[in-house]
């Protein structure tokens, strides 16, 4: 692993570091107020053009690259995310 992969492996952990507290105030507020579905989905849609580039290096060089899994494990939790602000956002037009 070189230092490019390292770096780029820090930029997910940091950038998927918020996720998990995004994920217990939607299971715990139980609204969606100030959640943007099209937002969550633009970055898992980010996510997996990374997950692309990932497959382009892979069948270019045979070199797996690891960050591959930090790209799945943040898809991962922004889909929960996503699946809970969708399940708050159809609560938030019940109780209106």
């Amino acid at each position: 692993m070189d230092i490019v992969q390292l770096c780029e492996i820090g930029m997910l952990i940091a950038f998927g570091f918020s996720w998990p507290f995004n994920i217990h105030k939607s299971w715990t507020s139980g609204t969606a107020k100030g959640k943007s579905v099209l937002f969550e989905c633009v970055v898992i849609f980010g996510y997996c053009i990374g997950l692309v580039g990932k497959y382009v290096t892979y069948t270019r060089t045979g070199v797996f690259p690891w960050s591959v899994w930090f790209y799945l494990a943040d898809i991962v939790m922004v889909a929960i995310d996503l699946v809970l602000t969708i399940r708050n956002k159809k609560r938030d037009q019940e109780n209106a």
